[in-house]
């Protein structure tokens, strides 16, 4: 099993670690500090060492921060944890804040308001952007923000050691382009920019640039580091010494230990690229001290990374059929047990297997999240041996999960029902499907972003004075991050979708200590063909569906759907089908059929 159902959150262990900092906070002279749930390389997923935030409060969700001043600690949490923060943190000790409702600068406005207070941050911690939001906010008060050493560290007695895992080969048959190839086209970049050189320090972006992976994370497979590469398509990469090396790389890409990175960029020619959003803050710092020119611009790795190749594409429609032939066993499998002697845990553990049996499963591409009845309507929830929940009679149960394969990265989320469900669970099913439906539809034109499709998805809810907290969308890697920047599909998101990048089509509805519902599709952008009487010359994108699974239409209101919707929806199952057939048992493929019929 790649899962396990261990609790590690303890909110008995936060008062006392808190006092702890806020002594050491004391001692540094400061009168706050900040702990951020990221990494130096500003990741989804963090190391053991680098679980700093979990390790104080005992909140374990992928995102937020602690702000410990010497009377308020906030926990900032967004809409996915603001359930599980109050099961994972002693509320006595620490107060959840709604981010990014309420951002940190306005925070420590309100909370120090006519006060003179230093708050310190880790650099290593931080991007540029990000200190210099807060700063801005804090523009006029006497609230300061000081670089300093991590006081989290220093409290830290027994902290994990940092992670020196294997570099692997990801090969061309799945890469698609060779890394000198990108190097080469990324170095041109630079050169026209007049840039010397460019300052990579996102894992996934290190790994896509190389053709590289590794086992430094659960769940992604990258390599911790930083890379610099140059504008003749060098890189100098710094990484953990003495790692296993099972990857070729070239003459031009060199191999250095990371505690020499700090000296390496004070050797650097101006101009230096730099991600104002990305890199840690203390980059900016050296580089700055050394008196060294930055260009702020994006990580030159991230667009072409987010659109994946034909051979990419290739290897994610395969990876998806895959992984839906064993989602389809699974149901199966459910679909003939006695649905009120399973629990949660049972679920997680029956589907590994299933993916597993196709023996190419390398790992699971995220936590999965078996949630029922209220369990459900907790966005992010994980399963412990603690809370692990018997189906009952009624329940929905959110099933989201997938799967880490060498030609991709998978993210399917089904909702199943246990026995009959009420009314009013299946019309907020009916919604979001709708929703789904909604967005696997559309054409748009080339140009819009995240933000212009998210009320889409959307809309059967807001009909309803309904809404989930979450975003619709997030992009999918290449045997990488299940969520990949910088696509999204959101009310925030301001980048332009592009053919090749895939993303989530994931709405949902979630009733707190009721239930929860979510579906979720992959899809990804493609150039869509103009269809009789449209405008030949008008460029228009759609999405094309890469998952392939039933929904329940034994949940669905039927009479809700339109006539167009009804028909998708027959649509999809016929080609889940035609796609799924060839790859299932004997009893699969019968309940396919079954589950399949036009409605």
């Amino acid at each position: 099993m790649f899962q396990t159902f261990d609790s590690t959150a303890d909110p008995s262990r936060g008062p006392g670690r808190l006092e702890r900092l806020r002594r050491a906070i004391a001692m540094k002279g400061l009168d706050g500090f900040i702990v951020p749930r990221a990494d130096a390389h500003q990741g989804e997923y963090v190391a053991d060492c680098d679980a700093r935030l979990a390790w104080l409060t005992g909140f374990t969700g992928s995102a937020g921060f602690c702000i410990a001043l010497n009377d308020h600690a906030g926990i900032f949490v967004d809409g996915r944890y603001r359930t599980q923060v109050r099961a994972q943190a002693d509320m006595e000790a620490f107060t959840p804040v709604h981010w990014p409702e309420t951002q940190p600068g306005p925070w420590l406005k309100d909370k120090l308001e006519g006060q003179s207070a230093k708050i310190g941050f880790d650099p290593w911690l931080h991007t540029k952007g990000e200190i210099e939001k807060i700063e801005k906010a804090l523009a006029g008060t006497k609230v300061a923000l000081v670089a300093t050493d991590n006081l989290v560290d220093q409290i830290w007695q027994d902290r994990p050691a940092a992670p020196n895992g294997r570099i692997i080969d990801q090969p061309l048959e799945f890469a698609g382009i060779s890394s000198a190839v990108k190097r080469s086209e990324l170095a041109d970049g630079l050169l026209t920019a007049g840039q010397k050189s460019c300052v990579i320090t996102l894992s996934d972006s290190i790994a896509w640039l190389l053709n590289i992976r590794g086992d430094d994370l659960p769940r992604i497979p990258v390599v911790q580091g930083f890379a610099v590469l140059h504008d003749d398509g060098s890189v100098a990469f710094f990484t953990a010494e003495g790692r296993a090396m099972d990857a070729r790389l070239d003459a031009n890409v060199k191999l250095h230990p990371v505690r020499d990175f700090a000296a390496h960029l004070k050797t650097l020619d101006g101009p230096v690229r730099l991600d104002k959003a990305t890199a840690p803050f203390a980059v900016s710092q050296i580089l700055e001290k050394a008196g060294i020119q930055i260009d702020w611009a994006d990580d030159p790795a991230i667009l072409p990374k987010a659109q994946k190749n034909p051979t990419e594409l290739r290897g994610a429609r395969e990876a998806h059929l895959r992984d839906a032939a064993a989602m389809v066993e699974f149901l199966t499998w459910f679909e003939a047990s006695d649905k009120t002697a399973l629990t949660e845990i049972d679920l997680v553990t029956a589907l590994e297997e299933k993916r597993g049996a196709t023996n190419a499963l390398l790992d699971i591409s995220f936590e999965t999240i078996a949630g029922a009845g209220p369990h459900g309507a907790i966005m992010h929830y994980r399963v412990t041996n603690d809370t692990n929940r018997t189906l009952a009679p009624g329940n929905l149960v959110v099933l989201d999960s997938g799967g880490q394969y060498r030609d991709g990265t998978t993210d399917i989320t089904r909702t199943l029902r246990v026995g009959d469900v009420g009314d009013e669970e299946k019309r907020c099913y009916t919604r979001v499907l709708q929703g789904m439906i909604a967005l696997s539809r559309i054409y748009f034109p080339k140009g819009r972003a995240g933000r212009d499709l998210d009320p889409i998805a959307r809309y059967p809810l807001f009909a309803a004075h309904q809404d989930f907290n979450h975003g619709t969308g997030h992009g999918v890697g290449s045997f990488l991050s299940v969520h990949e920047g910088p696509q999204r599909i959101n009310s925030l998101s301001e980048v332009e979708l592009l053919p090749g990048m895939i993303l989530s089509n994931e709405p949902g509805y979630y009733r707190e200590g009721a239930f929860g519902i979510r579906l979720e599709n992959l899809i990804v952008v493609e150039k869509a063909t103009c269809p009789p009487g449209g405008d030949a010359d008008r460029e228009m994108l759609s999405f094309k569906t890469l998952t392939f699974v039933p929904v329940d239409t034994s949940i669905v209101i039927a009479d809700m759907l339109s006539g167009e919707e009804r028909a998708w929806l027959n649509d999809y199952h016929a080609r889940c089908v035609e796609k799924l057939a060839p790859r299932l048992s004997d009893a699969a493929l019968v309940w396919l059929h079954e589950a399949c019929a036009p409605i």
